[in-house]
Order: C-alpha cells, then structure tokens, then sequence
C-alpha cells in the first residue's frame, strides 16, 4: 500500500510512485574490454518535491565489503518532470520570472492532454554526478514504469569517458526496481548495474 500526497501539482501525479526515500542493495556487472567489475554495492535513493512542477532527486551508493564497510562511489542529484513547452506563465530561465499570470493551477485535464499514444507520459531527467558528469534523459512514464535513455551527455575534461546511458524503473512488490545501462570506459552500451530498493517507513 502506498500513501500518497493529496497535494501534489496536477504536473506530478504520473511520477508520484517515485515519492519517498528507497534503500536496499544492488550489484554492479560491467565489461570494459580490459577489466570486468563486479560487486555488491548499497544504494539510497530519495524523490521529493516542493511544490514546484518536478521532483527532486538525490542518490547516494557504496560498495559494500565483506566485512560490511562502504567505499562510496559516485552521487547524483537531479530534476524529473512531464516534458511540456514552457510558455508565458512559467518562470526561467535562470531567475527570470514568469511574464504572465497563471490564472489557476494546472489541472488533470491539462495533464491528461499531454498522453501520449503509447498511454504514458513523456518526461525529461536531468541528473548531474559529483564527478561532473551531466546527463539530460529523454524518455516515457507509464503506470508504474519509468523507460529513459541519454540524450545529452556532458562531461569535464578530467572524467573517465562516458558516453551513453538507458535507465529503467519500476514498481513492483511495493519495491522500486531499477537497471542502468552505461557506455563508458572503452564498453559498450551494455548492463552496468541493477538494485531493489524498499521505502522507508
């Protein structure tokens, strides 16, 4: 069972699942061409939100030794929102404020319009790494899963290539699933790294 904020923007309701703080345990299984890596990592994910049209995302991971310490590996933080033209009554970019009024708040009718024909949502990820990697995703919500694959990747001169990446997510079992699929490091874009996750209570 899943308690849901009755509060929520119209524009968050397709992504409200994701709502809350997950942990739990995934493995990492990835070949580079010269070196295989392997492992168990521990992983905590949160998406909240403040009120705004997008969800918040932060996610922390560690390799866990076998005798149980954590070497961190690399965070992230981010946006998640419906993909949507801005238009008058929006605010952005940067601190520039909204030019027109918004009359009343968005509503399911004005969600609903942006269906797609599969039945799902399309939505934008934008998630940044603290090694200075930024990825921009493009992809679909539908019901309670989330398919989502790299449209832009940016990355400062110092970090380990990295080129390409799909994600996929989904509820089941009151669990959240997920797989991460990387190009980088010489590989191809191939399985990198899967978890299952339970909500905090």
């Amino acid at each position: 069972m899943i308690d849901l904020p009755t509060d929520l923007p119209a524009d968050l309701v397709p992504l409200s699942w994701l709502l809350g703080v997950w942990e739990g345990t995934g493995v990492i299984d990835y070949d580079t061409g010269d070196h295989h890596y392997t492992g168990e990592f521990a992983h905590r994910v949160s998406f909240s939100h403040d009120g705004g049209d997008h969800l918040n995302y932060s996610a922390s991971a560690w390799i866990v030794g076998d005798d149980d310490t954590r070497t961190p590996l690399v965070s992230e933080i981010g946006y998640w929102r419906l993909a949507r033209p801005a238009g008058d009554e929006d605010a952005g970019p940067g601190l520039l404020p909204a030019r027109a009024t918004r009359s009343a708040p968005r509503t399911a009718d004005d969600v609903e319009t942006l269906r797609t024909a599969e039945g799902g949502f399309e939505i934008e990820v934008s998630i940044v790494h603290s090694d200075g990697i930024s990825e921009l995703y493009l992809g679909q919500v539908k019901g309670p899963r989330i398919d989502i694959a790299t449209d832009a990747v940016v990355r400062p001169a110092g970090a380990k290539e990295y080129g390409a990446a799909t994600r996929l997510y989904g509820l089941v079992d009151a669990h959240l699933l997920w797989a991460w699929d990387i190009a980088a490091v010489g590989g191809e874009l191939s399985s990198h790294a899967s978890a299952r996750l339970a909500r905090e209570q």
